[in-house]
């Protein structure tokens, strides 16, 4: 008799078994870290918040002036400031919260600009970064009256 099964027989009925290694170990959405600084969701908030009807100003009255100085010296921050001015937020890694501060107009219902404010400011800063919005804290610090002066003066150029 003759021995038909050898070591190097590739007949087998058992299947054949290959080693593979997998690159970069999973989809390429969780290969690293994203981390989102304070001030993004602040210029998020502050633009988002200032596009609701209603909505005069952002920040304190001292914080206005301050500002309308500072964007005219030359090197001073330009507009920058301008868009975070009253917004601070705290961020964590997949949390905000926001807290601001806003001028309204006379007339308005100043719980449904703030409602509205609310909504737009969670809205974009969510879509935007992907991180949960857990507060968003709203101080009115003043009314915008329509005989009043504006605080920061129109600029002499145009």
């Amino acid at each position: 008799m003759v021995d038909s099964a050898h070591s190097g027989d590739t007949t087998s009925d058992e299947p054949r078994r290959t080693s593979v290694t997998k690159r970069g170990g999973g989809a390429p959405a969780s290969r690293g870290r994203t981390t989102i600084a304070d001030g993004v969701v602040e210029k998020i908030a502050g633009l988002a918040a200032r596009d609701v009807v209603g909505v005069h100003a952002m920040g304190s009255g001292l914080s206005r002036t301050f500002g309308a100085v500072r964007d005219r010296v030359p090197g001073g921050g330009g507009g920058k400031a301008s868009v975070t001015r009253g917004v601070k937020a705290e961020v964590g890694e997949v949390q905000t919260a926001l807290d601001l501060e806003i001028v309204v107009d006379y007339g308005v219902s100043i719980a449904d600009v703030a409602g509205d404010v609310r909504e737009n400011v969670i809205a974009a800063v969510e879509r935007m970064t992907g991180l949960e919005v857990v507060e968003v804290n709203i101080a009115v610090s003043d009314v915008k009256l329509p005989d009043e002066e504006e605080d920061e003066p129109e600029s002499r150029l145009q």
